[in-house]
């Protein structure tokens, strides 16, 4: 099988990993493990452009070379050492990117994930050696020339597409970081996208039939008192339509507030799941790695199994706000069921769980 480089990545990014990068960087746990998701193909694709451009491949090649022993030291991050590595990647980044393409991939992590700007350049700071090191290791101290950085890149790319979370793609959009990738990259924006043109084409009907009415109506004193409230209505159905679900926040109350049910916080607890079952998925490279990932898979399950019985529980709006908490995963999620189950032999060992866990999934956003 061809090899993956995301998945390595996050093979090695482990959940005690997670959680002391999370504490050096003042971070929960869940956050972190979001950002990360985000962080490590927007990262990969920013390179994929450098290894684009003239004397790309050789900056690649030589940074790389520098970090051939940084997975054997990352275990220690939360040490002492752990400043020093964020600066020594902040610093790399700045010669790979440039500062401008540096702080757009940040500010878009931030936007996706809710971790702070500050957080995300030091979580891309922490990331990079290990970005970097795991090329180094895969290459070899011999295999690391110009040539093979422009190879390998250039076979990675839908790997990288694909990787990319649902909506955080739209983040990027404009900031050229996605463009090397090509057609895979254009329809994760374009999906994300596809909520705002409709609601723009509504709000501009609003309007326009306002104005037509206006028109035809009798000459009044008193039109300001039917177009005004026609144009809130259109600005108020533009804002929820276009916002982000994963962002809405129900008549100022925040998701995991509005999904509190019989004291258990359903949105956390649904969240963590799929922050667990992606971890899962990404892990499974054979059929003897999906044997192993089998526990965990089946625990997913009877989380997800727990919050789907509640539903019944869950008021009309409640409802709404679990489903708009999950529709935006179900790409992502669809895309590494997808990817896994198609593994030579892997399909025979985790299907019919796989089957039961799309059941369940589809049981909350109904």
């Amino acid at each position: 099988m061809a090899m993956d480089l995301v998945s390595l990545i996050m093979k090695f990014l482990t959940p005690d990993m997670i959680g002391r990068l999370a504490s050096a960087l003042g971070l929960d746990r869940s956050t972190t493990s979001s950002a990360i998701e985000a962080a490590v193909p927007g990262l990969l694709a920013a390179l994929a452009g450098v290894a684009t451009k003239p004397g790309g491949p050789q900056k690649l090649a030589d940074a790389a070379k520098q970090e051939i022993n940084t997975l054997d030291k990352f275990s220690g991050f939360a040490g002492s050492g752990q400043t020093s590595i964020v600066e020594r990647g902040s610093q790399m980044l700045t010669s790979l990117l440039g500062k401008g393409d540096q702080i757009a991939l940040a500010n878009a992590i931030s936007k996706y994930s809710g971790v702070g700007s500050a957080p995300s350049s030091s979580l891309l700071g922490a990331l990079a050696p290990v970005v970097m090191g795991t090329i180094a290791q895969q290459q070899g101290a011999r295999g690391l020339d110009a040539g093979s950085i422009t190879s390998l890149f250039a076979n990675q790319k839908d790997n990288i597409a694909a990787a990319i979370p649902s909506g955080f793609g739209k983040y990027l959009s404009g900031t050229g970081l996605l463009d090397t990738l090509g057609d895979a990259a254009r329809r994760t924006v374009g999906a994300g996208s596809e909520a705002t043109r409709a609601a723009a084409a509504s709000v501009a009907r609003t309007i326009d039939n306002t104005r037509r009415s206006d028109v035809a109506a009798p000459a009044s004193t008193n039109w300001l008192l039917w177009v005004i409230p026609a144009l809130a209505i259109a600005a108020l159905l533009f804002w929820l339509l276009a916002k982000p679900t994963e962002q809405v926040a129900q008549q100022g109350v925040t998701t995991a507030q509005s999904l509190t049910v019989g004291g258990i916080d359903l949105g956390k607890q649904v969240t963590d799941s799929i922050n667990t079952l992606r971890s899962t998925l990404t892990d499974i490279t054979d059929p003897a790695s999906a044997q192993a990932a089998l526990p965990r898979l089946r625990e997913a399950t009877t989380q997800i199994d727990k919050v789907s019985g509640m539903v019944g529980q869950m008021s009309d709006a409640q409802r709404k706000v679990l489903a708009g908490l999950v529709n935006p995963m179900m790409s992502t999620l669809n895309q590494l069921f997808d990817k896994v189950l198609a593994i030579p032999g892997v399909a025979e060992v985790i299907k019919p769980t796989v089957d039961t866990l799309k059941a369940k999934l589809a049981t909350l956003i109904a």
